[in-house]
């Protein structure tokens, strides 16, 4: 992807990735170097986190160094102990008076049921720092999205193959980008026309069919009966869901109006991903305000005018076009791996 329509378009955002082709596993870090106004807002009910409370407008951390997304389940939260390690050597963090500590939130997502089972470790996140970069951001079946696939309800062999993807967009002097890694529960659609990307493929002939569709078409008696039981080829996969997006703006906002802009970017998940938030999924969207202090005289908005003359409603509106937009990036980037098709072969 052209680094001036990826998250990199924002000046200060690097990204690098540690991939796995064997496991089908990886790392994926937003490297902010300089530091970060950073929010959180988590909407899927299976998170697996780290120092997202620290992000509350309430505390007291202003910034972060990085955002650190892997796969691997709760135990690829280790890997965040790498991007630390990165910036400690490069004496990068908050000032204690002490000591610099690297503030690293994180967030994982099951990859598990594809590929070997292998947890992300330090080693791959320090590694994936060394690879990070201002450039072009790769996609597809990268980093954290190496085994990420879509459309789970009837388990992983019913699923879709999926990846990472990024977009960014432009107005005036107004940057917002977006990198998602995108590992759902539901299906991802084209919101623009309805068309069905990736996701639920029919046990019957293999074609796409919408899950919301599939559901309707059993009687309720029968998804209780389903539910019930609890058969193995109903319920695996259910747990192992999860999309993460990482939202990035040279706008110069404060914690709380960040916060918000990471909260209207879960419209993004919304228009791509059906059903999404759902009981099985850890959705969490990180939003990042990189100010460019030559667009503010070194000095934060607060409330009031940001680039191009938008407010912080309208960095929000546009956090959850770009997020919308590399959801569907990350099913179209994404190739076969696993046994599992992806959606360029289904098409």
């Amino acid at each position: 992807m052209d680094g001036e329509m990826s998250i990199t378009a924002v000046p200060g955002v690097k990204v690098g990735h540690f991939t796995d082709l064997t496991a089908l596993t990886g790392v994926t870090v937003v490297l902010l170097e300089a530091g970060a106004v950073a929010g959180v807002d988590v909407r899927g009910s299976a998170p697996g986190t780290r120092e997202t409370d620290l992000l509350k407008p309430t505390n007291l951390v202003p910034k972060v160094q990085a955002v650190m997304l892997a796969g691997g389940s709760a135990p690829g939260l280790d890997a965040a102990a790498g991007v630390v390690r990165y910036l400690k050597e490069r004496g990068i963090g908050y000032d204690t008076g002490v000591a610099k500590i690297p503030i690293v939130p994180a967030a994982i997502l099951f990859d598990l049921a594809v590929g070997e089972v292998k947890h992300p470790d330090a080693e791959m996140g320090y590694q994936a720092c060394l690879a990070a970069g201002p450039g072009p951001v790769l996609e597809g079946n990268v980093g954290a999205g190496t085994g990420a696939t879509v459309g789970k309800l009837l388990g992983i062999n019913q699923a879709t193959k999926s990846g990472v993807g990024t977009w960014a967009e432009k107005w005036g002097d107004l940057i917002v980008g977006a990198l998602a890694v995108v590992n759902a529960f539901g299906d991802v659609f084209d919101w623009k026309t309805g068309r069905m990307l990736a996701g639920l493929r029919s046990p019957e002939n293999g074609k796409l069919v919408p899950t919301m569709e599939y559901l309707r078409s059993m009687s309720l008696t029968a998804f209780r009966d389903k539910m019930a039981q609890r058969r193995p080829d109903w319920k695996q996969g259910w747990g192992q869901s999860t999309t993460l997006a990482v939202v990035a703006t040279n706008a110069a906002l404060s914690k709380t109006e960040i916060t918000k802009v990471a909260q209207m970017a879960h419209d993004g998940l919304a228009r791509a991903i059906n059903p999404v938030h759902t009981m099985f999924d850890g959705d969490a969207v990180f939003a990042l305000s990189v100010a460019d202090p030559e667009l503010h005289g070194g000095q934060p908005s607060n409330a009031g005018p940001v680039p191009g003359g938008a407010d912080v409603s309208v960095v929000g509106a546009l956090a959850a076009e770009v997020v919308g937009r590399a959801i569907v990036r990350a099913v179209e980037a994404a190739e076969p791996a696993g046994g599992i098709p992806a959606a360029s072969q289904l098409a």
